[in-house]
């Protein structure tokens, strides 16, 4: 490898995707080599960092990679039908992929499962460092607080989210109820007047959306005279892009295997 690492951004006209490009032109060990989107783009064929709004860096909106020079790594931050498109792309080039997307299927994970056997996947449904340490934390809470604490799980993001709940407090869940060795059926979402009670085991989700936040997760471990709470607060977007940065330069170089953020940070499973 060189002594600049060279990223490849799929989605790269999106909002994540600008502001990975914004930081990376800051990095000087950091190159953006291919910069991808889907046919239907108006951008494309434009200079990214135009698109971006940080001027030209010399690298058109493309919908394939040029592989000249090749990248180290791909970030993708697209949709789940483009994930699936660079993910069979990276397979066959043997091209290590850093996975933000969120809203992919059981069958999604099932192809990401396969890659991983050839090379370094890491899928991340938040890449900022502090959410990797919630994860990590949330799983050891509930194993040391037992089934005496009920817990349940918030999280508010802006109006116009389109996904619910979000990808980051179902990774939260699923790091408790493996931790804890529970099933996916002790998953609550919301609360009617069937559901209101908390049974116990249950984990029980919540989402609320509303103005302009940027994502706000909460942890609630309650018991009988006492509360733990948790709370992650994301105040821009660039703690994602920075995450993902930091994501890339971990994973390029890797053995092929399945990676969490938490491995970013050498967090023990």
């Amino acid at each position: 490898m060189t002594s600049q690492l060279h990223i490849a951004v799929a989605g790269a006209a999106g909002r994540m995707g600008q502001r990975i490009l914004a930081l990376a032109r800051e990095m000087p060990d950091v190159r953006i080599v291919d910069a991808l989107t889907h046919a239907d783009d108006p951008e494309l064929g434009r200079d990214v960092g135009e698109v971006a709004g940080i001027g030209p860096i010399g690298v058109p909106l493309a919908v394939e990679m040029d592989f000249e020079p090749m990248p180290h790594v791909l970030i993708d931050f697209s949709k789940p039908e483009g994930t699936r498109h660079w993910l069979s792309v990276c397979h066959h080039r043997r091209l290590p992929i850093v996975i933000g997307t969120t809203g992919l299927t059981p069958n999604d994970q099932r192809a990401l499962d396969e890659a991983a056997l050839k090379i370094p996947v890491l899928q991340a449904t938040n890449t900022s460092m502090g959410v990797a340490v919630l994860n990590a934390i949330s799983a050891m809470m509930a194993r040391m607080l037992g089934d005496s604490f009920d817990i349940e799980i918030t999280e508010i993001h802006h109006r116009h989210k389109k996904d619910a709940p979000s990808g980051t407090a179902l990774t939260l869940a699923d790091r408790i109820l493996e931790a804890t060795r529970r099933p996916k059926s002790k998953l609550v979402f919301g609360r009617d007047p069937e559901s209101a009670p908390h049974q116990p085991g249950d984990i029980g989700i919540h989402s609320l959306r509303m103005g302009d936040v940027t994502g706000t997760h909460t942890l609630h471990f309650a018991g009988d005279g006492e509360r733990l709470e948790l709370t992650h607060i994301a105040t821009h977007r660039d703690v994602f892009a920075r995450g993902a940065l930091r994501a890339a330069a971990w994973l390029a170089g890797r053995g092929a295997g399945r990676y969490r953020i938490e491995d970013v940070l050498g967090i023990d499973r």
